[in-house]
């Protein structure tokens, strides 16, 4: 199934999720009922220590999976053809166990929409065990914004 990114943002340089971007980690962000779904592989010099990620890495990937599930259903949501443009406005990422470099499963949906406010709840797990969550407030921008045409 095509992604969110390849579908709505193929030109997109962004580093988590932009498929232009050549250093970029590339998710791949696919919707799953009420939720997104992604899976990724790390390489090694994702690597924090030993065989374990950075954090760095699954917070970026986790603000840009929560990003995309706020701007979907919020697409959804108005009845747009294309997924408004949106921004992280707040994101809690709390590290429950390190997290080895195999391959990752996300998740995230939506807990509340109001207005041009998402707020999102996901997941990373690895190896059938959850390492990660996270919580987010993401926002729709308005027309004068940098980010507002980015998904073009």
């Amino acid at each position: 199934m095509e992604s969110l990114q390849e579908r709505y943002s193929p030109n997109s340089a962004c580093f988590g999720c932009g498929p232009k971007n050549p250093e970029g980690l590339h998710i791949h962000s696919i919707p799953q009922g009420d939720s997104l779904v992604a899976d990724w592989a790390p390489q090694r010099y994702h690597s924090a220590f030993s065989d374990f990620a950075s954090g760095g890495i699954i917070s970026v990937l986790l603000d840009c999976h929560g990003n995309w599930t706020a701007a979907y259903f919020l697409m959804k949501s108005r009845g747009l053809q294309t997924p408004p443009g949106t921004v992280t406005a707040e994101l809690t990422v709390k590290f429950l166990r390190p997290t080895p470099m195999s391959p990752w499963h996300m998740t995230a949906s939506p807990t509340r929409i109001d207005g041009d406010k998402v707020w999102v709840k996901g997941g990373l797990s690895a190896g059938g065990k959850e390492t990660a969550t996270m919580t987010g407030l993401f926002v729709a921008v308005k027309e004068g914004h940098p980010a507002f045409h980015r998904w073009q």
